[in-house]
């Protein structure tokens, strides 16, 4: 027998050790009855180390309004209380200097909060300890954002902005930048999340939840839940980021919830009670992570120790904790540690390992064969469009704000900001809470719209009257705006026009380059005139308001406002404005001496004659006829594109799993037909066609509950059609999903893409992912993708465009098809947690009905190769629409000598090139202005527009010296040099991750010109000498 080697004897040592340690703290309880639990254990470099991650999910509303979540109110519905979680975190912490916790939504409201909110109402000596907290690194910040944002129905500039704001709090409280992406709960992951609001934010590594049901099975196989994800094609591996799924959800394993009502086993280790099971709970967390680790490369895997709302009482989870600790050390298979998704994320850094390379995105998301997660893509469409609208808004407020200059006192974008901010949570504008939720994100919405409407007001009234930046008071001019535009309400525009009264309309412009476009407005007067700022009369043209738009005005007035609105305005008064860059142009409306606007000619058509007839006066012309009103023939004279273009309506029954095998019913989350019916279209409602200068228009009643217009404007080369959908009837006992459908003869070849987060294109195919062999069990639902920006499809000579106007679901099921749901009515809940059927019903008074949605979408076809142009630049002009403000001024106002009525913020010879656009300018506290600047294209999509761009600073901001220019990372909390020092260089398999990337030079602080790669962004705080 050989004699035994050191180790061996040392592992004979530690096992009698071991032993006598065992045996001295059994005698020592049985004395004192106190136990010190040994819990400072770190990592143990050839042990399978398990991170255990303590941790909350605060949904920022659900089922629960934010207010109710965060006091604890409403505990009918579900016993949650953050107040009690992050009161209780704290004292939990002090008890054992080894325990670490997490934390993610900062939200701030001025009624509610989360963290923040809990922040501001504690005591100094409160916040002193927390911040100790924070510097010992017992409590860290992740994601640090103000809500947990969707991923599919976000739009990518509220993503940034809401991130921003939390991240601003951070670094101005504790002087902490979050280093880690924390989406755990989004149903599905986007790729702008990964390259976005992941590596361009500096977060290390970016862990996630939810991914499809087969790519996961795929993934645990191949040990490959954990890769490199190169989000975006155009910055390659230089924005690439460390993601990992965990193996299935953000929850404990099974039989490791210790919360207080939870029936999971505690460790019971005093042997002198009944059911003491110290090695059964060892053998559970061993098997456990093993298991785990089967499926995890390097010898680190984590543990998500809790799950929503967990920790109301702290010391049940790290009483258990400590113990598992501890007894796990002991028995030493594995290595048990406090940890934080940082440590874990060093920790799988310094193995060196090569990780497998993830392009593209995770969705659409299912959780099982008939469970698509694609019904949400749509769900409250209204919501949906509202939440757009406040985005667009927001953004040109702040410019404004700017450009009037910051003042410390009166109306401010803050509530807005913040109702924006909660807007974008998971379960909000994925429109997948509850009614009474909906409602509640909807108020904060309109209270922080009212207030930026001031805002507005008074800077737009400022910018007339006085000089820029000249921090104005008290402006004389009243400029008012009407948010309900849309419904044909505008008390402002709807003005009797007698004895010398004019109405001034100002347009501001949001975007960096002039915009010529046609704005509507409702009027009373049929013999009036529109003048441009110049006094010449411009070319305008009156349309007679549909009686579909008088029924949506009579209620919905009625229903925001509690009171019926005033006698309908007869007309729509059309005209096309011209409004320079990051600025405004004003147009004056006045009862007309002579001739005045044109009134449009009106023309009806049987639907059972084989009436023709063509709109369209400048280069695109449609051509109908009245037996096969479906069908368009599209046909652009300048490119000699021309097309066979078929418009129709559709419904998918909602499928009743109630009392079948598969009890899966289509919700609010889960998008499952039961069957697909044509909508026919109505045969004895004539078509009416409106003709005249500025716009035509062709109005369809599609079914009685389906109506729609086709306009085709003076100049442009794209179809806007705009439909009114609902009440979806449900008298039948069914639910309804909505469908238009776009039909081509194009050839597609299963092809199609969509926009990611209105930010970079992905390519699809039809019944395929890239990622594994898919198994096809929903061919509807599961092709269904979200939709921010726009959908479109090509074939060998054309492409065929879609942009829409808020987050929407659609797909192409067919070669040369793209369909869009447009609107969801259901009756059944869906078994994802919200218990409720998304049936959205208004009720003014006692006259109750189902939601009627207004929208549009746009549509476009151009030569292959030529599309991405309009797509990125119209596609930026919906997003930010010109910003209308009325006034009233008489006759002998002398507003051309006392007013300015043409304004641009930037120099008058410059506009941005045709590639970028400001997505953020804004003043901050301090006088500094914040700067993002957006490349619009990716590499490879337009030969002329996808390369660097360059911007002038100086023509950016002329008449005021700049002093400083500082780059920043994404969210503006650190210097862009100090977030790449500190970035990990993670090994990617193979060489896919090594492509070079061209960026942005550093800005020359002499010349002051910023470049912009395709798909960059880059981020500036701008110091100014003293005016």
């Amino acid at each position: 027998m050989a004699e035994p080697t050191i180790p061996h004897f040392q592992n004979l040592m530690a096992k009698k050790l071991f032993f006598l340690l065992t045996l001295l703290e059994i005698l020592l309880c049985g004395q004192s009855k106190f136990m010190v639990y040994n819990t400072s254990q770190g990592i143990v470099p050839d042990k399978l180390n398990v991170h255990l991650v303590a941790h909350t999910h605060d949904d920022v509303g659900w089922l629960k309004t934010v207010d109710q979540y965060y006091v604890g109110s409403n505990n009918s519905i579900q016993g949650a209380c953050v107040q009690n979680v992050l009161d209780s975190m704290v004292h939990a912490l002090l008890a054992d200097k080894n325990r670490k916790f997490i934390y993610v939504e900062m939200i701030n409201v001025p009624s509610t909060a989360f963290f923040k909110r809990w922040w501001r109402d504690q005591s100094e000596a409160v916040q002193e300890v927390v911040k100790k907290l924070v510097s010992s690194g017992q409590l860290e910040f992740i994601n640090g954002a103000m809500s947990m944002h969707d991923e599919a129905v976000t739009h990518y500039i509220d993503m940034i902005d809401q991130t921003a704001l939390g991240h601003q709090f951070l670094k101005e409280e504790f002087g902490v930048t979050p280093r880690i992406g924390w989406q755990i709960d989004p149903f599905g992951h986007s790729a702008v999340q990964a390259y976005l609001l992941g590596a361009e934010v500096g977060f290390d590594s970016l862990f996630f939840g939810r991914i499809d049901y087969q790519d996961r099975v795929k993934r645990k196989k191949e040990k490959s839940l954990e890769v490199i994800w190169q989000g975006s094609k155009s910055l390659g591996s230089s924005a690439q980021i460390f993601a990992g799924a965990f193996p299935e959800n953000y929850e404990p394993p099974s039989g490791f919830y210790f919360e207080v009502n939870d029936n999971s086993p505690i460790v019971q280790d005093n042997m002198e009670l009944f059911d003491y099971n110290v090695q059964e709970r060892v053998n559970d967390f061993v098997a456990a992570a093993l298991s785990q680790a089967n499926i995890t490369r390097t010898n680190h895997i984590m543990w998500t120790m809790g799950t929503d709302f967990k920790y109301q009482y702290a010391h049940t989870w790290f009483r258990q904790l400590d113990k598992l600790i501890h007894y796990v050390n002991k028995d030493g298979r594995v290595n048990a540690l406090y940890s934080t998704p940082s440590i874990y994320t060093d920790a799988k850094y310094a193995t060196s390992e090569s990780w497998p390379i993830k392009t593209d995105d995770f969705f659409p998301y299912a959780d099982r064969a008939n469970g698509y997660w694609t019904g949400y893509f749509t769900s409250r469409p209204a919501i949906k469009r509202y939440v757009r609208l406040m985005s667009g808004y927001y953004l040109a407020a702040r410019q404004l704000e700017y450009y009037r200059g910051r003042v410390n006192s009166g109306p401010n974008t803050d509530s807005l900001a913040d109702a924006l901010a909660i807007a974008q949570h998971h379960d909000a504008v994925t429109g997948t809470e509850k009614q009474h939720v909906a409602n509640d994100y909807s108020k904060r919405l309109s209270i922080g719209y009212k207030e930026a409407e001031e805002l507005v007001s008074s800077s737009l009234a400022c910018l007339v009257e006085s000089p820029l930046h000249s921090r104005c008071q008290n402006p004389v001019t009243k400029f008012q705006q009407c948010p309900l535009l849309n419904i044909s309400y505008c008390p402002a525009s709807e003005v009797n026009l007698v004895q010398g009264k004019n109405l001034v309309i100002l347009a501001y412009n949001a975007l960096g380059w002039r915009r010529n476009e046609v704005i509507r407005i409702p009027v009373n007067e049929a013999n009036v005139r529109v003048q441009d700022s110049n006094g010449i009369e411009i070319e305008s043209q009156l349309l007679p308001q549909a009686e579909k738009y008088v029924d949506l005005r009579n209620y919905y007035v009625k229903a925001y406002l509690g009171q019926a609105p005033p006698k309908t305005p007869k007309y729509w008064l059309a005209f096309t404005v011209s409004v320079p860059p990051l600025g405004f142009s004003t147009y004056t409306i006045s009862t007309a001496k002579r001739k005045g606007s044109t009134r449009s000619s009106v023309a009806t058509y049987k639907r059972s004659k084989k009436s023709k007839f063509e709109v369209g006066q400048g280069n695109l012309k449609l051509k109908f006829s009245a037996d096969q009103e479906k069908c368009t023939n599209y046909v652009n004279i300048r490119n000699l594109v021309e097309e066979q273009v078929e418009l129709s309506y559709l419904y998918y029954s909602g499928y009743n799993g109630t009392n079948q095998k598969d009890p899966q019913n289509s919700g609010a989350y889960i998008f499952r037909p039961n069957g697909t019916y044509p909508i026919n279209h109505e045969k004895k409602v004539p078509l009416t066609v409106l003709n005249g200068p500025v716009l035509d228009e062709v109005h369809q009643q599609i079914n009685p509950w389906i109506y729609q217009i086709t306009r085709l404007y003076k100049g442009k080369e794209h179809v806007e059609v705009e439909f009114i959908v609902g009440p979806i009837p449900i008298e039948d006992g069914t639910g309804k999903e909505v469908s238009t459908r776009i039909s081509t003869t194009m050839e597609t070849n299963k092809t199609f893409y969509t926009d990611s987060n209105g930010r970079d294109f992905i390519k699809r195919i039809r019944d395929y992912r890239t990622d594994w062999d898919l198994e096809v069990n929903q061919p509807a639902a599961g092709n269904y993708y979200p939709i921010n920006l726009g959908i479109y499809m090509e074939d060998s000579k054309t492409e065929f465009s879609v942009l829409v106007d808020r987050s929407i679901g659609g797909s192409s099921l067919q070669d040369g098809q793209i369909e869009l749901m447009v609107h969801r009515r259901l009756l059944l809940d869906d078994s994802r947690g919200v218990a409720e059927a998304l049936n959205e019903t208004d009720c003014v008074g006692d006259d109750c009905r189902g939601l009627t949605v207004q929208g549009k979408y746009y549509y476009r076809i151009d030569p292959l190769g030529e599309g991405a142009k309009w797509r990125r630049t119209f596609g930026q002009e919906i997003y930010s629409p010109l910003l209308l403000a009325f006034a009233e001024k008489d006759d002998k106002d002398d507003w051309r000598n006392s007013h300015v009525l043409t304004f641009s913020g930037i120099d008058s010879s410059y506009a941005l090139p045709d590639n970028i656009a400001v997505i953020t300018l804004q003043e901050l506290e301090d006088g500094t202005v914040l700067l993002r600047l957006a490349h619009l294209y990716e590499i490879e999509e337009d030969k002329d527009l996808s390369v660097i761009a360059t911007v002038e600073l100086k023509k950016l901001f002329p008449g005021r010296k700049i002093k400083e220019v500082k780059e920043m990372n994404l969210s503006a909390n650190q210097e862009r040099t100090e977030m790449e020092k500190k970035r990990l260089a993670w090994k990617v398999e193979g060489s896919s991750g090594n492509r070079h990337v061209s960026r942005g030079g550093p800005v020359d602080p002499k010349e002051l010109k910023v470049e912009l790669s395709p798909m960059e962004i880059r981020t500036f705080i701008i110091y100014f000498d003293a005016v």
